[in-house]
């Protein structure tokens, strides 16, 4: 390895932001000379990153949504790559953002800088066709679910290993259920539902509505909600928008999770950090009408929850678009204490198919293979 590697990072959005800040710690902890720039969050920048792009301003979540960042992503694009004609870094490192990284994968490709891709495109879901693209553009690929890595090497050169999933060393509350439920002003003897609208505005503007609905609806017979809110959001105006029924509390989604009896969850990464923390979920998702078309005709899976897809079954109520009402999203909170044995053994399961944790550490060593 030459005396201080350089290495240009790109994770567009914010749970990539989460999962690079962790490989950038392992990498540093084996390369402490280690140089890392590119495209981030605030958890890449306490990492020792040099944001060239913030993420927060190339985030994605539809076609629809899309249009108003073109600008932007075609800015970043054209940063990434004078970087590359600049300085010439040793590694390209891309972080899932399928659609941007492999464009990007190509131009570097023609570089001749190696490519390490860490959590890759969901290629099971939709558009496998990608695969052979993925295969020419990529030298090695950490993969986080059990059944990825057969998919990227069915052929002749073997580019993909599953490494376990990285939510495995990150998801902990950090302190007892009750204490976190009295710090928050929770009552200890009645239920608690966590409300987790997604980490994006329009994500947040889409489902409120309904769950704030839901909220109201469940404050009838007792229930508690509170809104979990992820970082980068307008927490005044998250609040303007709420209901009365539904407490809005930043900086505590882990310990709100595991404090709560039942969770209503936008689809993503947060539907896996509920299940690690053992809270029965229902999983909600809504998007611009035209998004949805597109989505319905190219995605091709049973489920559109993590939780549902990984254990091969529906365990966790699934609510989509005109399906997310607030009486929907009550009924089928209520309904998750009926099977509690069930999904208390639907969730060992599932951690159990997630590997071991030390994901970071075990791409890490990927990666700094490529510069050895």
């Amino acid at each position: 390895m030459r005396g201080r590697p350089r290495v240009l990072l790109v994770a567009g959005e914010a749970s990539g932001d989460m999962h690079a800040a962790a490989l950038v710690r392992e990498m540093r902890r084996r390369a402490p000379q280690i140089e890392v720039a590119g495209i981030g969050g605030e958890r890449l920048r306490e990492a020792g990153m040099n944001i060239l792009v913030d993420t927060a301003s190339v985030a994605t979540m539809g076609l629809v949504e899309a249009l108003g960042t073109i600008g932007r992503l075609l800015r970043a694009y054209r940063r990434v790559l004078r970087y590359l004609d600049e300085e010439r870094p040793d590694l390209v490192v891309l972080v899932d953002y399928p659609e941007f990284n492999l464009l990007l994968a190509r131009q570097v490709k023609r570089r001749d800088i190696p490519v390490f891709y860490f959590i890759g495109p969901q290629v099971w879901a939709w558009r496998r066709g990608r695969i052979a693209k993925i295969r020419r553009r990529v030298d090695k690929m950490a993969v986080i679910f059990p059944f990825e890595a057969e998919l990227y090497n069915a052929g002749e050169r073997a580019i993909a290993e599953f490494v376990g999933h990285p939510l495995l060393d990150l998801v902990r509350p950090e302190r007892g259920r009750e204490e976190t439920r009295l710090r928050h002003r929770l009552a200890t003897d009645r239920p608690v539902v966590a409300v987790l609208p997604g980490s994006r505005e329009k994500e947040v503007r889409f489902l409120l509505p309904a769950l704030g609905e839901a909220a109201a609806i469940l404050a009838r017979t007792g229930w508690q909600s509170v809104l979990a809110l992820a970082p980068g959001l307008d927490e005044a105006e998250v609040r303007r928008r709420a209901p009365a029924e539904l407490a809005v509390v930043r900086g505590d989604t882990y310990g709100l999770i595991a404090c709560a009896d039942a969770a209503v969850v936008a689809s993503g990464t947060a539907t896996l950090e509920t299940a690690l923390l053992g809270c029965p979920m229902v999983i909600v998702y809504r998007m611009a009408p035209l998004t949805y078309f597109v989505a319905r005709r190219l995605v091709d899976v049973p489920w559109i929850g993590m939780p549902n897809l990984i254990l091969q079954r529906p365990v966790f109520p699934e609510l989509i678009q005109h399906e997310v009402t607030g009486e929907a999203v009550a009924t089928a909170l209520r309904s998750l204490g009926e099977r509690r044995s069930e999904i208390a053994s639907a969730l060992t399961e599932l951690r159990a198919r997630l590997g071991e944790p030390g994901a970071a550490g075990r791409a890490a060593d990927m990666a700094l293979s490529l510069v050895a």
